[in-house]
């Protein structure tokens, strides 16, 4: 039996946990060849250990454009080729617009937003090589539907969402598809900041699961499965979308 992305070359972005390395693991096993990017040297490592041979950890700065291009070059030359990126590096802000330092804001969009350009901008000569190559950005539900406290994340993963679009169409014409897929609330270290600290964490768990459809919390893993199914030639007629992933939150 030979697997659904059976000899890809894809590059993923905060692989070294969370939804990146969800991504990696799943691509790893449906037999492409994985580019693990993280700035965390250590989290990277581990997640290089895991997977083995012959996937690969290069150490990247998505907010530093001579870090991004010297990490997709190591990872080029490192699988042969790129086939595929996934945008999956992120960090989120719990914070009003009132209450927001300029610093915040623009930290937040660096990496969200920017640091996906750069990657994105690196990434495509190497994909105009490839046959059916693809860019999956990991943008949110809360970039389509609004979320208080979270003004600075939101209009990143809204920018992120509108990137990929552009990308779509700048893109087609080269065969490479672009598309988004917006998780919900994700079982992830990140995730855990929203009620640790909390006088009560077990009720605003509670209230975070509340938003949805399906009253619980994503897997890792369930965001994981869309993406490579947008990777895949399972969908060779798919660009430019923003693909839900959110247990009913944006129609809730």
């Amino acid at each position: 039996m030979t697997g659904r992305v059976d000899g890809r070359r894809i590059l993923v972005t905060g692989a070294g946990g969370g939804i990146g390395f969800a991504c990696a693991e799943r691509f790893a096993r449906e037999g492409a060849g994985v580019a693990l990017l993280d700035r965390d040297h250590e989290a990277g490592l581990r997640a290089e250990a895991r997977l083995g041979a012959p996937h690969v950890f290069v150490a990247a700065d998505v907010t530093d454009t001579a870090s991004v291009a010297t990490a997709i070059a190591r990872s080029v030359a490192a699988l042969g080729g790129l086939d595929g990126v996934v945008n999956a590096a992120g960090i989120d802000l719990d914070r009003s617009l009132a209450d927001m330092a300029d610093a915040e804001w623009d930290k937040v969009l660096a990496v969200n937003l920017t640091g996906s350009m750069r990657v994105c901008r690196a990434a495509i000569p190497h994909l105009r090589r490839a046959a059916a190559a693809t860019i999956v950005n990991v943008a949110s539900g809360a970039g389509l539907f609004p979320l208080e406290g979270r003004a600075a994340y939101a209009a990143s993963k809204a920018g992120l969402i509108m990137l990929g679009k552009v990308l779509a169409r700048e893109l087609a014409g080269d065969g490479i598809r672009v598309n988004a897929v917006c998780p919900g609330a994700v079982d992830t270290p990140m995730l855990e900041l929203s009620w640790r600290g909390r006088p009560d964490p077990q009720a605003a768990r509670a209230l975070i699961e509340s938003r949805y459809a399906l009253r619980r919390i994503a897997q890792p893993a369930e965001i994981a499965d869309a993406i490579l199914w947008l990777s895949s030639m399972e969908s060779s007629f798919v660009t430019g979308i923003a693909l839900a992933v959110d247990g009913g939150r944006t129609f809730h």
